[in-house]
């Protein structure tokens, strides 16, 4: 018993140290902290001046098409692994069934698709 969990508390001690070695390293290679001059506030970085509030509010059309991005993007990335195993599939003779399975699940992602358009999800016009 006890021998089967030594990988795992060599992986855990492993992790911890690594953590404890990084986080040293950015302590001693990092920046001194100086005093703040009296012109600090007036330019940001690369002499860029800065306006306004840096905790500005984005719009809501921002968030909604970064999350059906994201939904999106996940369901593409299911078509990589079926289409590897889909000679898997034809070899045991259920090809047929795979692909028509795969037909709905595509149905289905551009329903979400076209209902998202018509909702007018990623229309970027200004309401007012």
């Amino acid at each position: 018993m006890i021998t089967e969990i030594w990988p795992i508390i060599i992986q855990f001690l492993f992790g911890l140290g690594f953590a404890a070695l990084i986080l040293t390293a950015a302590h001693i290679i990092r920046p001194k902290r100086r005093k703040p001059a009296d012109s600090h506030p007036e330019t940001f970085e690369c002499g860029i001046p800065f306006s306004g509030d840096a905790r500005g509010m984005f719009n809501i059309q921002f968030y909604i098409v970064a999350m059906l991005f994201i939904l999106f993007d996940i369901e593409a990335v299911f078509l990589y692994p079926w289409a590897v195993s889909f000679l898997k599939f034809k070899a045991i003779g259920s090809a047929g069934f795979v692909l028509v399975e795969m037909f709905v699940f595509l149905i289905i992602l551009l329903l979400g698709y076209f209902y998202i358009i018509r909702k007018g999800a990623l229309d970027w016009e200004d309401p007012e």
